[in-house]
């Protein structure tokens, strides 16, 4: 996977007229009001775009030539490669592209970061991730399997495998961090941090200057909401 590169569409070749945001089915469920200030933020900042309800799992019905900025590495990899004529972009290199951003500071916290699996091909999405934690005076000391090396946090595993032995790779993934406090962007893998006893804070939140909550840790009743979320969206 060190060797594969996928590039992201240039923003300033953006039809604005349609983009789209999807906040994707994780974290509709755990904050449902943080897509909407997001979307806001966007509204205010970037350019005129438009709230995407869609489930990636489904079929987006845009127009084509549509771009999708998605907050969630699974959608982006979904929404890119099953649906012809849709293209996407990354939240946080659209965020970090925004010269006048305000962004609250995090004076005093150092993180490690988890780097999403599906992003794992895309440098340009974990250096836009560390640019806005640097903005935001945020200390990082990564992981040595970051980036384009990051591991699973052990989420993709279930339910493969019995929910005792995600839980393992779950608590493996956490030590590797050498940082208490870890950023992450996808809302399993603030589940994943959670349960290796690690102090877990998604990217969202801290834009939002708000606290990250780990909320159902059980993976199997985790993944029925998210089921039952993407078969109803």
């Amino acid at each position: 996977m060190d060797g594969i590169r996928i590039p992201s569409i240039k923003i300033s070749g953006i039809d604005l007229e349609k983009c789209y945001f999807n906040p994707g089915c994780a974290l509709s469920i755990y904050k449902p009001e943080s897509g909407r200030k997001i979307l806001d933020m966007l509204n205010k900042y970037f350019g005129p775009v438009q709230f995407h309800g869609f489930c990636c799992h489904h079929n987006p019905r845009l127009p084509h030539g549509a771009t999708i900025i998605n907050n969630c590495a699974g959608c982006d990899r979904r929404f890119r490669s099953l649906y012809k004529g849709i293209q996407t972009n990354s939240l946080w290199e659209i965020l970090d592209n925004i010269k006048s951003l305000p962004l609250p500071d995090h004076t005093g916290l150092t993180v490690s970061v988890h780097d999403s699996c599906s992003y794992r091909p895309k440098p340009q999405v974990h250096a836009a991730v560390r640019s806005i934690l640097r903005k935001m005076n945020i200390e990082i000391i990564d992981s040595e399997y970051s980036g384009t090396k990051s591991i699973c946090c052990g989420d993709n595993f279930y339910p493969h495998l019995p929910v005792e032995k995600v839980a393992e790779l779950q608590k493996k993934r956490a030590a590797q961090m050498p940082c208490q406090d870890v950023a992450v962007y996808c809302v399993s893998c603030i589940k994943s941090m959670a349960i290796g006893g690690k102090i877990p804070h998604h990217m969202v939140d801290l834009v939002l200057n708000e606290g990250t909550e780990p909320q159902e840790t059980r993976i199997d009743v985790y993944h029925d909401k998210l089921n039952h979320y993407i078969d109803e969206h």
